[in-house]
């Protein structure tokens, strides 16, 4: 097993800290706690990838994304995912202008830097798919004609997992295209109690720190990030061990696992590991960046099959499993580390 090397990183320069530093205060002058879940936002902004966001109602998903979004000097929109929504309510349609006798392309919101889908399982699956090409491509067609989304541009869907009623389930090709999923619970006492305050209290005016060119300019310092091939081989195993558990020693989840975790997976991690690492302050990635991320990236690529479901076994439990018996790479050593 290789050794990540350090020595020759130095740590991330002073002003992209200090930026990063700058948009987590402006937020957190306006949400309390869901500190994991700030973390794993800003991931994937510097990464450029997806987030999927499940929780109850009333933890503060739709706002932590709005905060962040004004934070960047950059188009925020917000669409409401209802059952009576079509394709062309989210991407645009063609309409006939009667003076002229043309057609004008008329843009839909998905023409902005930062969307928030909200609740996105209410919408039927053609609405969804409505989202497949622009997540992966960045564009949309319409009547044959490619339209380019500005850059940066992210999508944060959130779905609500205690309500069935007038939902409908996510089709796999779209789950796949969304970076991470992470799961909010509730704020502890200590926690609510300053929500509580904070909402009762004087509003508070959120000011925007950062442009989109100097996020344009973080993601590019982010794809500089060094990852160790030792670490890229351990990200590559991790997720083969999804597909083939036999394989890695795992006969036993064989049977739980109806199909496992895409490539998307394990390109996921390695860009993951290096948003991590930025935030953290170093320009390089160590073994920890990787594995903080591991339940977040996989837990919705997994599907199980009849035998997981009816023993009652969650992706979150069978990627715990999987990832105990992958060693992950040594660090690097102490007067490595004090060398850098």
């Amino acid at each position: 097993m290789h050794t990540l090397h350090a020595a020759a990183f130095p740590a991330a320069s002073p002003d992209t800290t200090q930026l990063m530093e700058q948009i987590l205060y402006e937020v957190k002058r306006v949400v309390v706690g869901q500190d994991r879940f700030l973390e794993r936002v800003m991931v994937a902004m510097l990464a450029q990838g997806h987030l999927l966001v499940e929780g109850v109602p009333g933890l503060a998903k739709t706002l932590t994304i709005k905060t962040l979004a004004s934070t960047v000097r950059g188009d925020f929109k917000r669409i409401q995912f209802t059952p009576d929504l079509v394709p062309a309510d989210l991407v645009g349609t063609r309409i006939y202008n009667q003076k002229t006798g043309d057609f004008s392309t008329v843009l839909g919101p998905v023409f902005t830097n930062l969307l928030l889908a909200d609740e996105i399982n209410r919408a039927p699956a053609k609405v969804q798919s409505a989202l497949l090409e622009v997540m992966q491509e960045r564009q949309v067609t319409i009547a044959g004609v490619s339209h380019p989304v500005p850059a940066p541009f992210l999508v944060m869907a959130t779905q609500n997992p205690i309500e069935t009623e007038g939902t409908y389930p996510l089709p796999e090709a779209q789950v796949d295209r969304f970076m991470m999923k992470v799961e909010l619970d509730y704020p502890s006492e200590a926690e609510e109690f300053v929500i509580v305050q904070r909402v009762t209290g004087p509003a508070v005016a959120v000011a925007a720190v950062a442009s989109t060119e100097q996020l344009a300019a973080l993601q590019a310092e982010c794809r500089r990030i060094y990852v160790d091939p030792a670490l890229v081989q351990y990200a590559v195993r991790l997720v083969s061990s999804t597909r083939d558990p036999a394989r890695h020693g795992m006969k036993e989840l064989a049977r739980f696992i109806t199909f496992g975790a895409s490539p998307r997976a394990t390109i996921a991690l390695v860009e993951g590991a290096r948003a991590l690492a930025l935030l953290r302050g170093r320009s390089y990635a160590l073994p920890e960046d990787m594995s903080d991320l591991v339940p977040d990236v996989l837990r919705h690529r997994l599907i199980l099959s009849y035998e997981a479901l009816a023993e009652g076994l969650s992706a979150q439990q069978l990627v715990a499993r999987l990832s105990a018996k992958i060693p992950t790479p040594a660090r690097p050593l102490a007067h490595e580390k004090l060398a850098a």
